[in-house]
């Protein structure tokens, strides 16, 4: 486990410095081998706001127009980390006029003036593999209209950097970290007129990460999307890098990517996001589409799991589910107690959601975005699946525990389309119940009916059953299943409260109905984004009830209002609104 104040991680940080001011000292690289071809796009709104002082970053807003971004007060490490790392290139460059270019030239040059003698955050091999990325990228953007003595001084310092990079690049964080520093190392080795020599030890390392982290079904530790899309677009860079060069890829780093496309496949929903599970967002848009087009990989996963995820798909609705326990340990940092929670998308429209990551919010939302209850799962006495431990390290590094160990499941056709059964063991040892859902999508998409089942199965568990009964005084153990709908959702009680018309904004009407004791309610909830200054409201449609007995059940559907057509014309696009 990293814990930033211990004796090591102060060494490691000392050593950063140590090789940074080592590495400026060196004079090398007067241009590219080759013109860079950008690869990184960014969001074309945010890169307006950044050219008007507004810099959203770590989800703190600091407005400071004709400010020089290396003059802001920043309000954390996490928001400086952003500004180092100048992945916002990518946004002055969806914009690519006059006044960005100018700006972001003006910004890079001043970071070399400030910084370039190796001082600063920015001298991380985290930091540094992404900033080479963007400075390569952007390099035509940067380059263009500077006079001679400019351009030396930016190859100047692309090939320190790269210098530091290759004497510090295993000692970035295990996952998306080190395959950035990585992938930055090959690009600019590839890029950088005498750094040709860094190649081939990046290239190797690169495939060793690859066998790693990369598992045989294509997955990762963190069991979280958008981290797999971020890895899998770096190794799709890096291959298209290399290919230019007329340089071989490695075994491992291939079949890296052959395995992760199909498994991305799995994970976007039918409008072209991710599903939205263990603190990944939704993914940058087109990012998806345009690394899978690049990795020229057609295949699909095979039946079953993708990263411990089951996919339901039917016409133009698509259901994803967490069916496996969450990753405990050194890799939960980012996990969530979301074990048979699921989302749900019709066409282009979220309809049933998880409500995210809150970790650009602060320590309490980022606490109450991994627990049960904010996943559209079954959640038992205000108890999670899965336990937060104390770390007694800060906030960011808490780990999860007491996670379920037991998640058989089975997907299998029916009559009109598919179902999935599953099940998880995580409130036996607090309340002796062992959850159980079915899911069955049908073939048209326009119906999904769903049962949870809450059992004392074993006698152990029945006599847990019975101490928590008595605890209570024999008035049961409260339930709520919990469907989170997105915030362009909204959701009325009808039919005399006895269902809930859940409308889209593409016209469609869902209806939800349950055959059950429990009583059913549309509450508040939030629906946490990345990117924004604060959650977003939204509702929530919630079964809640009390167990008796050894066995509960909770009957419930979501199907399309007969009336609404088999396909809609759905056209209707917001702009981005970063403040909301």
């Amino acid at each position: 486990m990293f814990n930033p104040d211990s004796l090591s991680a102060r060494y490691t940080r000392a050593m950063h410095r140590f090789h940074a001011r080592l590495s400026t000292r060196a004079r090398p690289a007067t241009a590219f081998t080759s013109t860079p071809e950008p690869r990184t796009i960014g969001v074309f709104a945010k890169g307006r706001q950044l050219l008007a002082g507004n810099f959203l970053f770590a989800g703190h807003l600091v407005v400071a127009p004709e400010t020089s971004i290396w003059d802001l007060d920043t309000p954390d490490p996490e928001f400086e980390e952003d500004l180092h790392g100048f992945a916002w290139l990518d946004d002055f460059a969806a914009v690519g006029d006059t006044p960005c270019r100018e700006k972001a030239q003006l910004w890079v040059w001043r970071w070399i003036d400030r910084y370039g003698k190796g001082d600063g955050p920015g001298w991380t091999p985290d930091l540094t593999g992404r900033r080479l990325i963007r400075w390569i990228n952007h390099a035509m953007l940067l380059l263009q209209r500077q006079d001679k003595d400019q351009q030396a001084r930016f190859y100047r310092s692309l090939a320190q950097q790269t210098i530091f990079l290759s004497r510090r690049w295993h000692k970035a964080q295990p996952g998306l970290q080190r395959f950035e520093a990585l992938t930055g190392l090959v690009y600019a080795g590839l890029a950088l007129e005498g750094m040709g020599k860094h190649v081939k030890p990046a290239v190797k390392a690169l495939g060793r990460e690859c066998q790693a982290r990369i598992d045989a079904e294509g997955g990762m530790p963190s069991r979280n999307p958008e981290e797999l899309l971020e890895v899998f677009t770096l190794l799709t860079w890096a291959s298209a890098a290399l290919t230019d060069a007329d340089q071989p890829l490695t075994a491992p780093h291939q079949v890296a990517i052959e395995r992760i496309a199909p498994t991305l496949r799995t994970l976007r929903h039918s409008d072209g996001g991710l599903a939205r599970f263990h603190g990944g967002g939704r993914g940058l848009e087109g990012r998806l589409d345009a690394a899978l087009a690049a990795s020229d990989v057609k295949s699909r996963q095979a039946d079953g799991l993708a990263m411990g995820f089951a996919r339901l798909s039917g016409g133009r609705t698509s259901v994803i589910v967490d069916a496996s326990s969450p990753t405990i340990g050194e890799e939960s940092q980012n996990a969530h107690a979301s074990t048979l929670a699921f989302e749900m998308t019709s066409g282009r429209r979220p309809v049933i959601v998880n409500c995210g990551s809150g970790v650009s919010f602060g320590e309490d939302w980022r606490r109450a975005g991994r627990a049960t209850p904010s996943h559209s799962t079954v959640a038992l006495d205000g108890f999670s699946s899965a336990r937060l431990g104390e770390s007694g390290r800060g906030w960011r590094d808490e780990q999860l525990i007491d996670a379920p160990r037991e998640v058989p499941i089975q997907m299998s056709p029916v009559a009109d389309g598919i179902r999935f059964e599953g099940g998880h063991d995580g409130f036996v040892a607090t309340h002796g119940l062992t959850h159980a859902r079915t899911l069955e999508l049908t073939f048209d998409g326009r119906g999904l009916a769903g049962e949870d089942l809450l059992l004392a199965l074993q006698d152990n568990a029945k006599r847990q059953f019975d101490r928590v009964m008595d605890a209570k005084k024999l008035q049961g153990i409260p339930y709520q299943a919990r469907f989170h709908l997105h915030p362009d959702a909204s959701a009325e009680i009808d039919m005399g409260g006895a269902a809930v018309s859940v409308a889209l904004k593409s016209g469609e009407i869902w209806i939800f109905r349950h055959d059950s004791g429990a009583h059913l309610s549309v509450e508040p909830s939030v629906y946490l984004e990345k990117g924004r200054l604060k959650p977003r409201a939204a509702k929530q449609i919630v079964l809640s009830g009390v167990a008796m007995e050894y066995a509960t059940r909770i009957r419930w559907s979501l199907a399309k209002a007969q009336d609404s057509a088999m396909a809609i014309r759905d056209l209707h696009r917001e702009e981005l609104d970063l403040t909301h």
